[in-house]
Order: C-alpha cells, then sequence, then structure tokens
C-alpha cells in the first residue's frame, strides 16, 4: 500500500519537555523504530508538525539586536523542515540502513484572498503582558491578540490548496524511496499575478496538508499519529467513550475541540471523502501504527 503517515508532535516532543535538540533525537529515534517495519512492505511518506521548534527559531530571530525584523514565517518553516527532516531522515535509516530516505523541503499553496489572511488566529510565539507584546507588534509589524491572561503573536492559517513538490514526491516513491515532506503543512505560499511562488507569513495545518498530499498522492492509508488511542464521543464528559470504527459522517457530527481532535477528523474526513471506497485513514497512537494500518487499534474511518 502507499501510506502518508502525519507524525504529531509527541513524536518530537513529549507534553511537559524542554524542546532541546537532544530530547528530540531520542523521541524520534523510539518513532522511526516504530514506523520502520511500514517501510518493509509499504510506500511511506512521512510528514511533521513543526509547532515548538519554529516557535523557539522566531523567538531566537525576534531577539537578535543585528535584525531590523524578525525573520519571516515562510523562511523558519522552511529551517525546520530541514531540521526535523534530518532528525528523521538519520532515525529511519539508523533503523533501515538498506533502504533509501529523501528529506524533501517543500511548498504548500494557499490562495492570496484566503479569509484567514484577514483574520489572523494561529497563536505562536511567547506569551507577553499587553504593553510588551504591543511594543513588539510595533517593532516587528505582527499582529496580536489576548490568549489567556497574556498577550501573542498571531498570524493566518490559509487552508492547504496544493503540495507544490507532488510529482517530485510520486516520482521517488515510485522508485521505493521512502519520503519526509510536509513539515509543519510545508513553507505557505502563494501565486503572484505573473504566476511567480510567493512566501507569506502563516501557518499551515499539518494535518490537512498531510491529507491533502495523500489524495494527490493516491494513498490508500492516512495515519494520524499522536499520543491518545482513539477519538472519543462525548470528550469531556462522564459518558466519553472511544471510537473504534466509523465514517466521516457520524465523525462530522461530534463536537470536538478546535485546537486538537477536532483538525485531526477533519483531516481524515477529507481524505476519506475524497478517496472513494477503496481508502481508509486512522488517528491513534504512535506506537500501535501496525495495528492502525488495518484497522485493529485507534479510530479507524471508511467511506459512508
Amino acid at each position: 500500500m502507499r501510506i502518508v503517515v502525519a507524525l504529531g508532535g509527541n513524536a518530537l516532543l513529549q507534553r511537559g519537555q524542554v524542546p532541546d535538540a537532544e530530547a528530540q533525537v531520542q523521541n524520534i529515534r523510539v518513532a522511526a523504530r516504530t514506523l520502520a517495519p511500514l517501510t518493509d512492505e509499504h510506500e511511506v511518506v512521512i510528514t511533521h508538525g513543526n509547532g515548538p521548534q519554529v516557535g523557539v527559531l522566531a523567538m531566537e530571530s525576534a531577539a537578535d539586536p543585528r535584525l531590523t525584523r524578525s525573520y519571516p514565517f515562510d523562511a523558519l518553516g522552511a529551517m525546520t523542515q530541514g531540521l526535523i527532516g534530518y532528525w528523521i531522515l538519520q532515525a529511519m535509516g539508523n533503523e533501515r540502513p538498506y533502504r533509501q530516505f529523501a528529506s524533501i523541503l517543500n511548498q504548500t499553496l494557499v490562495l492570496v484572498d484566503d479569509p484567514a489572511f484577514q483574520h489572523p488566529t494561529k497563536f505562536v510565539g511567547e506569551v507577553y503582558a499587553e504593553a510588551e507584546a504591543r511594543a513588539m507588534a510595533d517593532r516587528q509589524g505582527w499582529q496580536i491578540a489576548q490568549d489567556g491572561d497574556g498577550w501573542r503573536r498571531v498570524v493566518p492559517s490559509p487552508r492547504p490548496r496544493e503540495i507544490i513538490e507532488t510529482k517530485l514526491i510520486d516520482h521517488l516513491l515510485d522508485e521505493s524511496i521512502i519520503v519526509v515532506c510536509a513539515g509543519g503543512g510545508g513553507v505557505p505560499v502563494v501565486r503572484t499575478e505573473t504566476g511567480d511562488l510567493r512566501g507569506v507569513e502563516a501557518v499551515i495545518d499539518k494535518d490537512l496538508s498531510a491529507a491533502l498530499l495523500a489524495s494527490r498522492l493516491k494513498a490508500d492509508r492516512l495515519l494520524v499519529l499522536t499520543d491518545v488511542e482513539n477519538v472519543m464521543e462525548g470528550f469531556g464528559t462522564d459518558h466519553a467513550r472511544p471510537i473504534a470504527h466509523t465514517t466521516p459522517s457520524e465523525l462530522r457530527e461530534l463536537d470536538l475541540p478546535a485546537g486538537s481532535m477536532g483538525p485531526k477528523v477533519d483531516a481524515v474526513c477529507r481524505f476519506v471523502e475524497n478517496g472513494g471506497r477503496s481508502v481508509a485513514a486512522a488517528i491513534g497512537n504512535l506506537a500501535e501504527a501496525r495495528a492502525l494500518l488495518h484497522g485493529e487499534q485507534g479510530t479507524y474511518v471508511t467511506a459512508d
């Protein structure tokens, strides 16, 4: 089968861990031992998040006195694709030294008139007191919003429309090469009036990008791997229960947290709805990746 694996943030950092490089490398080694067996039998694409890592780079850039403006988010996203791609590439290669792996720096096309650009909602970076946040916004050209008791930078989160390097990824898979790509959803770009690509200040949902890529590659499975066992019906209530086998229409009836499980469910629904009866998706624990593939664990999603 052709499989797209979307690694959740826990593959890089456990909850509460400081984002030191050593801890992330160790976590990726554990993830690689789980994913490596999939590559023995299947064509595999590995995507990943970059939230904490891009946050660290954004803070460093904003604090650098040599810069008149901090680096834009498309550039920071490209940096983290290279960094995390290197870690995954090395860990997977150590597990399967006889296989070929490639880490691709790729761009994700969004629409220049996407409503998200007018209403940025994605919180990034550190929490500031209001006065400091406003000073940072004036100095750096940021947009800010209140987040709880503090203030943070906000950036748009437009919907991904195309993965620019899809044909290259498809070619590598045909050559039996395992591909690491779409890190952090891919570097956000728009197409100008002249047809050129240009980076934009945005953060793309990584799971939606993984679903889009899986559809374009005509993948058989999309695995969204996280640190929970199942999608829960009645989440946060006394009547919560795990969902084992379901369909997009049933999942879309659930009231799910917008900042965590909601985007994952939306991603698997989009993939299954676009793929027809021959495809399936699963959401579940990273450690159960092989069982998720066959619907033996996690939440398994097939066509209505």
